[in-house]
């Protein structure tokens, strides 16, 4: 398989993916990535095409991976992105076997959601002092992610006309370019409000380039994806809350949140933009505060 050949076949599945999928530019990349590391495998291993790979072949290649101690939800995602490849180079009759459809993904480690407790979340948001821009555009940006549960990717492109403060709903484009509405707590709009009247138009004017996204950065330019894990390791040091943190730990605190304190799940998927319920069952875990109420609570003789 020459490496013109293996760079065309690519091409074609990266374009379905982004046409026919709606698939994001994250997980385009995370299939590319994929790919090419298999195809790195086929030239050590002599194999010419992807035809000649075997199920034995496959072993071999996550045994490799299992050595080098990739966990096993990195296995399981390049196992499925080859898995996705075949199937659409057999769907074009450009090959005629998918020996990945065989073997079976690895079984994911069962490792809960970390979040946030209440009391944490409102001393992160304390320790946010100040009335400078980014003051303001840090809280804003911190209420928002709690209050909505949205992702860091989806914040990102948020831009103002998504946002109507009046009745306290945003409009966010979630992954396959799906769209949904969520709503806006209080807090979150309070905090966007004076954002948006005081703090935003003051780095918007560092720019002679006009934008629409609602987040900007000090040189008044869109806000990186990257920006926020900085924003928020900053201001959790500020907090002295020393944890491992990620815009993404807002988003499992939200979940874990209003399940705990009683909302219904199918509510907290459509809030999530899951596609399925499964997804959003790994919130259903509660804090051990959580669990001993729940027991004095009720049962008779606690």
């Amino acid at each position: 398989m020459n490496q013109q050949l293996e760079q065309q076949w690519l091409e074609q599945f990266k374009r379905y993916l982004q046409i026919e999928k709606g698939c994001s530019p994250h997980t385009l990349l995370n299939y590319t990535r994929d790919i090419l590391a298999f195809y790195t495998f086929m030239r050590r291993e002599g194999l010419d095409s992807l035809s000649d790979v075997t199920y034995a072949d496959l072993r071999v290649y996550l045994s490799e991976l299992f050595a080098q101690e990739y966990a096993r939800k990195t296995v399981s995602r390049r196992l499925s992105s080859m898995r996705s490849f075949a199937h659409f180079l057999k769907r074009e009759q450009l090959l005629e076997e998918n020996v990945f459809a065989q073997a079976s993904l690895p079984k994911a480690e069962s490792r809960l959601p970390q979040f946030l407790y209440e009391e944490e979340v409102d001393q992160l948001f304390a320790g946010i002092k100040g009335d400078e821009p980014l003051d303001l555009r840090d809280r804003a940006i911190l209420e928002l992610l709690y209050a909505t549960g949205i992702r860091v990717s989806e914040c990102a492109t948020l831009q103002l006309t998504d946002l109507d403060v009046s009745i306290g709903t945003l409009l966010v484009y979630g992954k396959g370019k799906k769209e949904r509405y969520v709503p806006i707590g209080s807090c979150a709009i309070q905090a966007l409000n004076a954002y948006i009247s005081s703090g935003r138009p003051h780095l918007a004017a560092k720019s002679t380039i006009p934008t629409k996204e609602l987040f900007l950065n000090y040189r008044g330019t869109v806000l990186s994806e990257r920006s926020y894990r900085t924003i928020l390791k900053k201001r959790m040091n500020q907090a002295a809350l020393y944890h491992e943190m990620s815009p993404h730990k807002l988003r499992h605190s939200f979940a874990t949140h209003l399940l705990n304190n009683g909302a219904d799940l199918r509510v907290v998927q459509e809030l999530l933009g899951h596609v399925n319920l499964s997804t959003t069952q790994v919130y259903t875990h509660v804090s051990k505060d959580r669990l001993r109420d729940v027991y004095l609570d009720h049962h008779p003789r606690a």
